[in-house]
């Protein structure tokens, strides 16, 4: 019976990750998964957040994506996103700064397009900063 499963988090620029895994955790449009190997094979839309990778010695690595879509077959998950970015090398000021710049276009109500843009900014800022926090607790 297998242990772990293969895990890839790759961005439109490049690989980010490629290694084995115990646990692999990720937010879909339906709520948080938890993958283990053998896990049923699942293709689903990723809401802007954090991955979570547990290697076999149970160091837990941290990634950012800002959606996107996880494959999941019995022996591999693979992460496909616009943005993937190591938690720890996220920029905490900018991702404030985004996070007010789109607080402002919402609160001005410019047009359809312009909200809805802004409020896709403002999620992925959020969920950016939630990333910084996370990793902000597990190194305490």
């Amino acid at each position: 019976m297998a242990t772990t499963i293969r895990c890839e988090i790759v961005s439109a620029e490049a690989e980010i990750f490629h290694g084995t895994a115990t646990l692999v955790v990720a937010t879909g449009d339906e709520g948080e998964l938890g993958i283990t190997p053998r896990h049923a094979p699942l293709i689903t839309r990723l809401k802007p957040g954090q991955v979570r990778v547990i290697a076999e010695n149970g160091e837990e690595q941290f990634f950012y994506v800002s959606g996107g879509i996880i494959e999941v077959q019995p022996q591999v998950v693979t992460v496909l996103a616009d943005t993937a970015i190591r938690a720890k090398d996220l920029d905490e000021s900018a991702a404030n700064r985004a996070k007010e710049a789109a607080e402002r276009l919402l609160a001005n109500r410019t047009d359809a397009m312009e909200i809805a843009q802004a409020q896709v900014e403002l999620a992925q800022a959020i969920a950016q900063l939630q990333a910084i926090e996370r990793l902000r607790k597990m190194k305490h």
